[in-house]
């Protein structure tokens, strides 16, 4: 059986109106989305993170970024990646603060448009040692997860010389950035200069046991003198004088501004020599005296007799403090110089904006090809796991 068409019944074709079109005039005046970066840390009020990155969200802010910072937990691997790709796919750059990637994570991460930036102040190929007389961990699984962070990198900010040599045989570009410092005027001090400080982590208090001896001796003395310990934790030191302030955001600027010298011990291994030295930065950015072990860039930050001074043994630990227990004038003299020498090489207002210029340098190229890019390259027909999770709101 067939079905005809009904006789005298005619069917037209009634054309679609075509999509209207913008034209180019308009197409070329649409206002571009702001750039994206995103933060990936393990703590955001790490000193790291607040010295080296808190002063650059400001300023990209200001610039027109949409700044997100993420504290993501340790280890987890693939797995966090894969909650967020969503959000990586809508991000422009990505910098990894003091975080390597474990092995396999780079092959995700290689899928999306974003260039990643791997930002590192410390010594993070290796681990710290936790007694005094032990060696860093030279775990060749470290080392491995910052190859191949760097290799994924499209741009290495090492915290100095020392930590961009690590990185340069991995990376096609990296750049020294040291950590930065906010200067305020300050005047001459003018204090009995009894008062020592000393500000870190409770990791590192381990450090003060190489100057504990020339310090009791001292303090025998000198009744009056005290060691002022501005950290999370004392050190157990019960026959010495010791003024223990907890350390918060709040009080560390006036307790260091109060202090008379500064110190900083340290033993002479791979990783100290990573440091960026930033306790002698705080201190000097106070206009306090310094003396410090001659380890990595201590060395360039503290010039013996100009800037502070630099102590190896025990004995020249306790002629160093002596000398500037006993001169007022010497105390000021060191403090106001070191001061201008953080000035002229540490000054927050021409670190960040340098920064800052080179993210977006780096944003403006063509996407530049990491080292190990051709190593991770996958098929482009490959689609992305997305995950069904909704991207947070940028700022």
């Amino acid at each position: 059986m067939s079905h005809r068409r009904p006789a005298g019944r005619t069917v037209t074709a009634v054309p679609r109106p075509d999509p209207p079109v913008t034209p180019s005039w308009k197409r070329s005046q649409r206002t571009p989305r702001p750039p994206r970066i995103l933060f990936w840390t393990y703590d955001a009020r790490s000193p790291s993170f607040r010295h080296r990155h808190r002063p650059l969200l400001a300023l990209l802010a200001d610039q027109g970024w949409r700044c997100r910072v993420e504290e993501i937990a340790k280890g987890r691997y693939f797995r966090r990646i894969l909650r967020r790709r969503r959000e990586l796919a809508q991000t422009d750059v990505l910098v990894l603060a003091k975080i390597k990637l474990g092995l396999g994570e780079p092959l995700l991460l290689t899928t999306l448009p974003t260039r990643i930036v791997f930002d590192f102040d410390d010594a993070i190929y290796v681990r710290q040692a936790a007694r005094l007389e032990s060696e860093p961990d030279r775990s060749s699984l470290r080392r491995i997860k910052f190859r191949h962070t760097c290799r994924l990198a499209h741009l290495v900010l090492a915290g100095n010389e020392q930590l961009a040599s690590a990185s340069r045989e991995h990376s096609n570009w990296v750049e020294t950035i040291p950590t930065s410092i906010d200067l305020l005027p300050v005047g001459e001090k003018k204090g009995t200069g009894r008062t020592l400080v000393w500000i870190g982590m409770p990791e590192n208090l381990k450090y003060l046991e190489l100057i504990r001896r020339p310090l009791t001796e001292l303090q025998q003395l000198y009744p009056d003198l005290k060691l002022r310990v501005i950290c999370s934790q004392p050190p157990p030191w019960p026959e010495a004088n010791i003024e223990w302030i907890p350390w918060s955001e709040q009080v560390e600027t006036p307790a260091l501004a109060s202090a008379d010298i500064g110190l900083m011990p340290l033993t002479d291994d791979t990783w100290s020599r990573g440091k960026c030295g930033f306790k002698l930065l705080q201190y000097m950015s106070h206009a306090l005296p310094c003396v410090a072990s001659p380890v990595g860039v201590n060395r360039d930050i503290v010039r013996g007799g100009n800037t502070g001074f630099l102590a190896r043994s025990e004995l020249e630990w306790f002629s160093a403090i002596r000398k500037l227990l006993d001169d007022l004038h010497l105390r000021q003299g060191i403090g106001m110089r070191g001061w201008d020498h953080v000035r002229r090489h540490y000054n927050r207002d021409e670190i960040v904006p340098r920064t800052a210029a080179l993210l977006s340098r780096l944003l403006q190229e063509d996407r530049p090809k990491a080292q190990g890019s051709s190593r991770w390259r996958t098929s482009s027909t490959t689609r992305p796991m997305l995950s069904p999770e909704k991207p947070l709101p940028w700022r």
